[in-house]
């Protein structure tokens, strides 16, 4: 993957970011199928976890979504039916209010969630006992690698590996990189839509949760982040947000292995924002291939499949094992 070559036939990251998400294959044969299990969280609030696989000594593979994903969303599907054909349980835990559900809490969820994700890993690792790994898709990603240097030698107790695909490891870069042109117009109003809409259904649970007209004036994700993600989880507004949860300062804090996987033309993220091997920890492996978009990666002949990606990070996790 780290020589990834998109097909003639998808030039550019905008084709291969979206194409993936509308017509390219996820799987061969039936969809995954997948049992949902409600957890109750430590606030009061729950969480919604879809398994696939009953056997607790196969290796587990626990994927967490993106921003407003859920286990449809393309990758998802591909990851879960590369675990199956593995014999690899699999798991994804929905971060608050992306299950189909509204959660509870004034809380959502966030970038630098890692709090979050280390008591969802722990969740799954004591409901399993064979090896464990974690793979975290864009948001998931970022969050993923920040449990991961938060916890340092710590992280090994609950995941032997982790993988990064598409993680907007500088939020302010990214959030630059969708907030003009084609990004905004395509994107940010694609996030807009359904994160503006949760936000008055939280305010409707919990009155005076922020400001309303703020909120209908918003008109990107800084816009949104300074009115309800910052404040919501602790952070003084979206710049104080984007400095403490993004990933990319503090990658050789990691003490276990890690791949950091991120297209060189993934129009989240610019390549000039991307750490160089001597920014990253001896635990960190890079793979940042010219072409493959945002958790794209399409392959093969017209229209084409994701199948190449959860099967060559799930090879690398594998290695580790």
């Amino acid at each position: 993957m780290d020589d990834f070559r998109a097909p003639r036939w998808l030039p550019g990251g905008h084709a291969q970011t979206i194409w993936p998400v509308l017509f390219s294959r996820r799987f061969d044969g039936p969809a995954p199928r997948f049992l949902r299990e409600r957890w109750p969280t430590p606030d009061g609030d729950f969480v919604d976890v879809d398994w696939q696989g009953g056997d607790a000594d196969a290796p587990l593979m626990v994927v967490f979504h993106g921003l407003e994903g859920s286990s449809s969303s393309h990758y998802s599907q591909a990851f879960a039916a590369e675990a199956a054909r593995r014999g690899w349980r699999f798991a994804m835990p929905h971060f608050r209010g992306c299950s189909g559900e509204i959660n509870r809490a004034p809380r959502a969820y966030h970038s630098g969630d890692h709090q979050e994700i280390a008591w969802m890993l722990g969740r799954c690792r004591a409901s399993h006992r064979g090896a464990m790994v974690a793979v975290g898709v864009s948001l998931g990603g970022n969050a993923l690698l920040r449990f991961a240097e938060e916890a340092g030698e710590g992280a090994a107790s609950r995941v032997q590996a982790i993988a990064a695909v598409s993680a907007p490891l500088d939020l302010a870069a990214g959030g630059r990189a969708i907030g003009h042109g084609f990004g905004r117009q395509v994107y940010t109003r694609m996030f807009m839509r359904t994160m503006k809409k949760k936000a008055f259904v939280k305010l409707r649970q919990h009155p005076g949760l922020f400001d309303a007209d703020a909120m209908r004036r918003a008109r990107d994700l800084r816009d949104f982040d300074e009115i309800f993600t910052g404040p919501l989880h602790g952070f003084a507004g979206a710049d104080d947000y984007y400095a403490r949860s993004s990933a990319k300062a503090q990658l050789e804090r990691i003490r276990i292995p890690a791949l950091v996987l991120n297209a060189r033309n993934d129009p989240f993220l610019p390549a000039s924002a991307l750490p160089r091997p001597g920014e990253v920890g001896a635990h960190v492996t890079l793979w940042q291939p010219e072409h493959g978009g945002h958790v794209g990666f399409a392959n093969g002949p017209w229209p084409g499949h994701v199948r190449s990606l959860p099967r060559s990070v799930a090879d690398w996790l594998a290695a580790r094992l």
